[in-house]
């Protein structure tokens, strides 16, 4: 598996080459997807920035998230409406989940729930991974660049 470095490069260069912004909605990651993208090359011409929307009420206030559960693929999809909006990007991405290491209500640590959304079609996805919170993280922000490149792709 490519490292996040390299994954965050690849969206760069085809966010560049597309003339497209990016912006993130990070919860369960708190700003490690932003940090990858920030330190990509030419990040200032097309990052837009982000939020870190960890407590559950920046999910319902800022980004628009509806109160209730927020660690579901329709939070993360909304996530990632939201964040784009706000930031005026045209790829918004969202993550949230369970890090671990213990369950959240009924939520397994290592559940997490991606989505992106790009000219107007979302994709997203519900995941489960293996190993303590560092493992569940890097995964997560990996997962995450490589549902950025699947939605410029669609």
């Amino acid at each position: 598996m490519p490292s996040t470095t390299e994954l965050a490069e690849r969206l760069a260069r085809r966010v560049s080459d597309r003339g497209a912004s990016v912006a993130v909605a990070e919860s369960l990651t708190s700003g490690t997807i932003a940090s990858a993208l920030g330190a990509s090359e030419g990040s200032s011409e097309w990052f837009r920035g982000g939020v870190i929307a960890y407590a559950p009420e920046v999910k319902f206030d800022v980004l628009g998230v509806e109160p209730g559960p927020v660690v579901t693929r329709e939070a993360a999809e909304t996530m990632a409406h939201g964040v784009a909006k706000l930031c005026g990007a045209d790829l918004g991405l969202a993550v949230t989940g369970v890090g671990g290491p213990a369950r959240e209500g009924d939520i397994e640590p290592g559940t997490v729930f991606i989505a992106a959304v790009y000219d107007g079609t979302v994709v997203s996805q519900q995941r489960r991974f293996p190993g303590g919170m560092d493992r569940v993280l890097e995964a997560t922000v990996g997962a995450a660049l490589e549902l950025g490149l699947r939605a410029l792709d669609n």
